[in-house]
């Protein structure tokens, strides 16, 4: 009768589907199946565990000039050379003593990979195996140097793979206290009792005091490992760097360029006029204008720079030291200045069109608009030119802006001005700065706050008036201060203002309301930026009526209910009432 499987005196079950079986001098390395079975089984012994859970088997090792070493894999057929068969000899040795004598006894058949396999078949010997054969201290020395003595011979490959294997043996003890430790804890957890006459681990100081991390075969790999890499050029000496030099080294680094520093000054004033070139000061320039940084001090500078050389500078380095006087709302104090920007826009005018217009654009900013260049730019031959330029469009959106400021702000101009076929939307979309901290913005909240206080048909919000000019909030208000609903009424008033007069019947004014915030300003927080001031200065000479909202003021509303009070009272202060009550 056939016994069941599993009962006292049946036959030993088959290996599991997956299992791998070990060779001679081969670790085991079980399949996840079959290392299930061993860690769930009550007679699995302690060591055996540990060993299971800590040391990975070692996977064999590939070396020499192909995937086999010299000739064959190990055990490879019945003509395997004897070089091979060393290295077979190496992987299935019984003991470390016999590892030396193979490699003592054949000098004319070791070749270089032989080493990493007498080093790995080591600490398959003291560390897999749950009871490691003790090992004499002299064996250990000898074979290291053995290696010491042949390791000028190997190439890179295995003097990397015989550091990997020397370091491994010398935490050898580490793993080995480690073991201890988690065989004391499945043995407590498998309820198992350790017999007081059960083997205990082998002293550790037998292991390895021949081979630690700064002993001699450990130095002797790393100084060959050095001596094979390519040498390293010696680091420059820094440059003693004086005024100037300092300075643009300073503004082109890129941590200065993300956390501005105010030992600009003390930079500029320490150097000598020859130091500041025109790329010193452009990029100085570009560095207040990223940044927002209003410094008197800086931008006067740079004023003097351009006034002393102006023989010198072209229309593309000017529209550059230019450019942080139009953003940063700055008007110098320099009495040369506009002269004699004046006389380069004469001079180059027609050589850097973009340039030019730039150099205009940052003007206007500054409300200091020369007549001459206004005359040159707005002619037909300066149009028909730069309309077959790749940068024909941002130059028609520059000066459609130009045309509307000698529109509102200069009625004494009697000069050219642009066709009206070929005005453009000056800004047909929200700004960079804007798009990107919009997260950071107050428009959200300030829309609901006007959406409960007002209804959703009492405002528009982004409305883009002629001459393209973005609003963040338009109401449309009464003589008598009644806010009215908005898709009622045109919300747009006419523009240009002076072609198309107002009705003289009672007519709507138009309310903006214009969220400042933090980024509208300079550093300082106190002056707005060229093109923020630039837009406000237009739409109020367009007819509109503004209504600024801080970002202080803002910021200090906790909630949406104090915001709604907040803005009832900037409402009721321009004399607006609306609904049943008033509000």
């Amino acid at each position: 009768m056939r016994r069941p499987r599993g009962e006292p005196g049946s036959r030993a079950p088959r290996p599991t589907e997956g299992a791998t079986c070990a060779g001679p001098g081969e670790s085991w390395s079980p399949a996840p199946n079959s290392m299930l079975r061993v860690l769930l089984s009550a007679q699995a012994s302690s060591a055996r565990l540990s060993g299971l859970l800590l040391l990975p088997p070692v996977q064999p090792c590939c070396l020499g000039p192909n995937k086999w070493g010299d000739h064959r894999p190990p055990g490879g057929g019945p003509h395997a050379g004897p070089v091979q068969g060393l290295q077979r000899l190496l992987e299935q040795a019984r003991s470390p003593g016999e590892l030396l004598r193979w490699l003592g006894q054949n000098p004319t058949k070791v070749r270089a990979h032989h080493y990493p396999v007498a080093l790995r078949r080591l600490s398959q010997l003291l560390g897999s195996l749950p009871q490691p054969p003790p090992v004499e201290q002299a064996t250990l020395q000898d074979l290291s140097q053995l290696i010491i003595r042949n390791c000028p011979s190997f190439d890179i490959h295995t003097i990397h793979v015989c550091l990997h294997l020397a370091a491994l043996l010398a935490d050898l003890p580490a793993q080995k206290t480690e073991m201890r430790r988690t065989e004391d804890s499945l043995t407590k957890t498998a309820g198992l009792q350790k017999s007081r006459a059960a083997p205990s681990l082998p002293p550790l100081t037998l292991c390895l005091s021949g081979f630690p991390s700064d002993g001699p075969l450990m130095c002797a790999l790393e100084q060959e490992r050095r001596f094979r890499l390519p040498p390293k050029p010696p680091p420059p000496l820094p440059p003693i760097l004086r005024g100037g030099q300092r300075l643009e080294a300073a503004l082109s680094c890129p941590r200065f360029q993300r956390r501005p520093q105010q030992h600009l000054i003390r930079s500029l004033a320490e150097a000598r006029p020859e130091e500041l070139t025109p790329h010193v000061m452009v990029l100085l320039a570009q560095h207040l204008a990223r940044h927002r940084l209003r410094e008197p001090q800086l931008l006067e500078a740079i004023a003097h720079f351009l006034v002393v050389q102006e023989a010198q500078l072209n229309s593309k380095v000017v529209q550059k030291l230019v450019l942080p006087f139009g953003r940063l709302n700055y008007v110098p104090l320099e009495q040369q200045f506009m002269p004699c920007l004046e006389r380069i826009l004469a001079r180059e005018a027609g050589v850097a069109p973009l340039a030019t217009v730039n150099i205009l654009m940052s003007l206007c900013q500054l409300r200091c608009l020369p007549f001459r260049a206004l005359h040159f730019v707005f002619s037909p031959g300066f149009i028909n030119h730069v309309s077959g330029t790749p940068h024909a469009l941002i130059v028609r959106r520059y000066l459609s802006l130009l045309d509307t400021a000698v529109e509102l702000e200069l009625p004494g101009y009697r000069g050219a001005r642009l066709p009206r076929r070929q005005q453009v939307p000056i800004f047909p979309q929200p700004l960079i700065t804007d798009r990107t901290r919009c997260k950071y913005s107050h428009k959200d909240i300030v829309a609901e706050g006007l959406r409960q206080l007002l209804g959703e048909e009492k405002y528009r919000q982004d409305l883009t008036v002629p001459p393209g000019y973005s609003t963040d909030f338009l109401l449309c208000v009464s003589s008598c201060g009644s806010v009215l609903p908005v898709r009622a009424q045109d919300p747009f008033l006419p523009y240009p203002p002076r072609s198309c007069p107002r009705a003289t019947r009672d007519p709507a004014q138009r309310v903006v309301l214009m969220l400042r915030e933090r980024w509208h300003f300079c550093r300082d927080g106190r002056v707005l930026l060229g093109s923020r001031a630039l837009r406000e200065r237009h739409l109020g000479l367009m007819g509109y009526q503004l209504l600024p909202l801080p970002f202080e003021e803002l910021e200090s509303q906790r909630g949406l209910p104090q915001l709604k009070s907040y803005l009832r009272q900037k409402l009721q202060a321009l004399g607006l009432h609306w609904g049943p009550e008033g509000g």
